[in-house]
C-alpha cells in the first residue's frame, strides 16, 4: 500500500499544529509520515514535535513556506507526497479519498480538497457548523464530485512522487510564500498532468496562519510582487488560466 508523507510547514504556531497533528493522527488509516519543518519558530514548536515522536527541521530563522516544504519533500520517503499548512484540520475519509482520486487516472497529478477558507473554486459556500458534521455532510466516497481544474492551492496539496520527479522542487524565488503553488500547477499542465478537486473531501482551514502575523500593507505587497514575478517567469498573468 502506498504510503504517504505529510510534510508541514510551521512558523510560531504551535497550538495549531498541535491540532492538526492531532487530527491526522485520528482519521488518517492509510500509511503516512509527518515530517514537520519549523521555520524558526521561538514558541515551543520543537518540544511537540519530539512529545509526538515525530520527524522535525528545526531552521534557526523563517525561510518562507516554498524552501521549508522543499527541504521535506527532500527527505521524504512516500510514494505521495502531500504539503499541508499547520492550520488545517482534516476529518474521516480525508487522506483515502484524495488518494483514490489522485490515483483514478495516471495524468492526474495533483489533488486539493474542498475548505471553508480558499481562494478559487475549493472554498465551499455552504455554513461552517462542526468538523464532525462538515465531514458527514461531505466525506461519502463520492467519484461524481470530482472536479477538473486549473489549480490547486498549497494550504493541502496532494501530489504523486513522479511528478516531483519529473518538474522537481517548488520554485524558492517566491519565497517567503504566494504563487508557489499556482507555479507547481502551471509547470504540472505543461508536463502533461491534471488537478483536481477532491469534492468528496472536506478540510477545514483557519487562514493566513502565518502570514497573519505580518503587517496588512506588507503582505500585499508581497503577493503583488510574486505576481509579478510569475508573469515574468511565464508571460502570461495567473488571473488568466486560473479557474
Amino acid at each position: 500500500m502506498k504510503k504517504t508523507s505529510i510534510i508541514i510547514s510551521t512558523y510560531n504556531g504551535k497550538e495549531l499544529l498541535k491540532d492538526c497533528i492531532y487530527t491526522i493522527k485520528r482519521h488518517t488509516e492509510e500509511p503516512y509520515e509527518i515530517i514537520v519543518v519549523d521555520n524558526g519558530s521561538t514558541d515551543g514548536t520543537a518540544d511537540i514535535c519530539r512529545q509526538e515522536q515525530i520527524t522535525f527541521i528545526s531552521l534557526a530563522s523563517n525561510a518562507g513556506f516554498p524552501k521549508a516544504c522543499n527541504m521535506g519533500l527532500k527527505i521524504a520517503s512516500g510514494d505521495t507526497l502531500l504539503l499541508l499548512n499547520n492550520d488545517v484540520l482534516v476529518s474521516k475519509n480525508w487522506l483515502k479519498n484524495m488518494l483514490d482520486c489522485l490515483y483514478s487516472r495516471k495524468n492526474i497529478g495533483i489533488v486539493g480538497p474542498l475548505t471553508n477558507y480558499a481562494s478559487g473554486r475549493q472554498q465551499i459556500d455552504m455554513p461552517f457548523t462542526s468538523l464532525e458534521d462538515m465531514a458527514n455532510q461531505l466525506n461519502e466516497p463520492d467519484p461524481g464530485k470530482w472536479l477538473k481544474v486549473d489549480r490547486i492551492v498549497g494550504f493541502c496539496f496532494l501530489f504523486k512522487r513522479e511528478l516531483l520527479e519529473k518538474i522537481g522542487l517548488l520554485d524558492e524565488r517566491f519565497s517567503p510564500g504566494h504563487y508557489e503553488d499556482d507555479d507547481y500547477c502551471f509547470r504540472a499542465r505543461n508536463a502533461g498532468y491534471r488537478m483536481m478537486i477532491a469534492g468528496d473531501v472536506f478540510v477545514f482551514h483557519h487562514g493566513s496562519a502565518s502570514f497573519g502575523q505580518q503587517d496588512e500593507q506588507e503582505v500585499k505587497q508581497l503577493i503583488e510582487r510574486n505576481r509579478q514575478m510569475f508573469i515574468d517567469k511565464w508571460g502570461i498573468d495567473p488571473a488568466i488560466y486560473i479557474n
